[in-house]
């Protein structure tokens, strides 16, 4: 009886103890690192350091490519599960540290269950085989089906349709990218080119970047495209992707790309990427997008003869600016985003007052009458209101361009143009290749103008009401003042 007795009591513990294992993992769930305009975007627990992701495109836009994503990560805390952003895609196999791993989706999530516990502090490589799937509606982001191929449009929170990843801007990364495509297409992705082989009817082109970049900013062209090459500034590479039949067409534009870069390095210093070039495709968006090194544009912007010359130049700087602000420094939270287009606004407007004598004060002017009615509809700059549901992209109102640029306006106003010239490019050297705040810039702001200007931020970025435009006592807002509470 007495080893019975020791057999029973052993696998009583053994039962206990795996009840107990079970009992402290909840059922999986969705997280989120708490990003108040998208709580369950980027995930706790790890910080991601690399990607590589290989894909295989097989001529048609329309039907899902194959696609292996490997993520290098640092674990932060200890791990008995993974959580990564992924929707829109069949998962095959997961692997962590090379050993197979259950997995199974959550929300936008893909939750993956190791073998064995991943330790706080150290570095796990996790593999998934899965498809990328081109379909469905162009407003949700992800891949964008163009004339002749794909793209990708993954601002704000579309990244996770198209591959396996932490897709929050606060975990940047860097990223390699393996495409494989029939040889009369041509494969273009953010950073440098480090491979093309062919082998057979098919080509496999590798990119790299040499710089950490959000989820976000990813960007693989596939098509049947030209590739222009020329030289800017300081020899720094551009090239620039379109579609081959409208080379020579679209070269007036192309062209203008060297100046525009010399004009911003003027302004805020060496350019902050080892390539820069514009991706024109052939494609319906409704924006355009700074996604890293390689802006992507709709061909109608260049092509339509509506739009004066002067505005799809400054259009163009618009999305260069971004490569400073937003991609370079990239904003910790999505209520940082006016940090990105506020001054990619800013830049767009001053390139405008140079080069085509369309006065920044009057484009201020014109803001400053609309900025309480556009606080009401959007909330103020750093503290948006959430998008509309179903409609991510509708965060990006009147009140993160022309409304943030506003307070960039009055901040020169405050400090002078001499201090406000330094902080710019004191920021971007600064937090050069990371995520900054808010607070940060009101910071950095403070010690440049030496003095405390929490005052200024505070009623400028958080306030229902447009403050008072220093130097300026006759603009007026136009929003009809909101009753008094009886």
């Amino acid at each position: 009886m007495l080893l019975t007795s020791r057999r029973l009591r052993a696998a009583l513990l053994a039962a206990a103890s795996a009840t107990l294992v079970a009992a402290a993992l909840p059922p999986p769930a969705p997280l989120g690192i708490g990003d108040a305009l998208f709580p369950q975007l980027g995930n706790p627990g790890y910080d991601v350091l690399t990607y590589d992701i290989a894909l295989v495109y097989g001529g048609s836009n329309t039907k899902p490519l194959d696609a292996v994503t490997r993520i290098g990560a640092r674990a932060t805390e200890r791990l008995d599960r993974i959580n990564l952003d992924f929707t829109h895609g069949t998962v095959r196999t997961v692997e962590v540290n090379g050993h197979p791993a259950t997995f199974r989706s959550a929300g936008e999530d893909l939750v993956v269950e190791p073998d064995a516990a991943v330790a706080a502090g150290s570095r796990m490589t996790i593999t998934v085989t899965h498809t990328s799937d081109p379909s469905g509606s162009p407003t949700a982001g992800g891949w964008v089906r163009t004339g002749d191929g794909l793209a990708m449009a993954n601002q704000a929170d579309a990244a996770h349709r198209v591959f396996p990843s932490n897709d929050h801007p606060a975990d940047k990364a860097y990223f390699t990218f393996r495409v494989t495509a029939p040889n009369d297409y041509t494969v273009v992705a953010n950073g440098v080119r480090t491979a093309k082989v062919q082998r057979g009817s098919a080509t496999t082109w590798a990119y790299r970047t040499r710089h950490p970049m959000a989820t976000e900013l990813a960007q693989v062209s596939i098509g049947r495209s030209a590739l222009v090459k020329r030289l800017g500034p300081g020899g720094l590479p551009v090239r620039d992707v379109v579609p081959a039949a409208d080379r020579d067409q679209l070269e007036p534009w192309l062209r203008k790309t060297p100046a525009h870069l010399e004009w911003m390095e003027q302004k805020v210093g060496r350019y902050p990427f080892e390539t820069y070039g514009v991706l024109i495709a052939d494609a319906n968006t409704g924006f355009e997008l700074e996604t890293q090194t390689l802006s992507l544009f709709e061909r109608s912007l260049f092509t339509t003869t509506a739009l004066p010359e002067w505005y799809v130049d400054s259009v163009m700087v618009h999305e260069l600016a971004h490569q400073w602000f937003g991609n370079s420094v990239s904003p910790r939270s999505w209520s940082d985003l006016w940090l990105n287009e506020g001054h990619a606004t800013w830049y767009e407007a001053l390139y405008a007052e140079e080069k085509a004598q369309r006065p920044m004060a009057t484009r201020m002017r014109a803001a400053y009458e609309r900025s309480d009615q556009w606080r009401t509809d959007g909330g103020p700059p750093a503290a948006p209101k959430r998008p509309v549901p179903g409609e991510k992209i509708s965060l990006f109102r009147p009140v993160v361009y022309d409304g943030s640029a506003l307070v960039l306006y009055a901040l020169r106003q405050t400090i002078g143009t001499d201090a406000f010239r330094q902080l710019e490019r004191d920021w971007v050297r600064k937090y050069r290749d990371a995520a900054a705040t808010t607070a940060d810039f009101a910071s950095l702001a403070s010690r440049i103008a030496g003095r405390d200007l929490s005052a200024f931020f505070d009623a400028w970025l958080y306030a229902k009401r447009t403050p008072p435009m220093p130097g300026h006592p006759d603009w007026r807002s136009t929003a009809p003042t909101p009753p008094v509470a009886g």
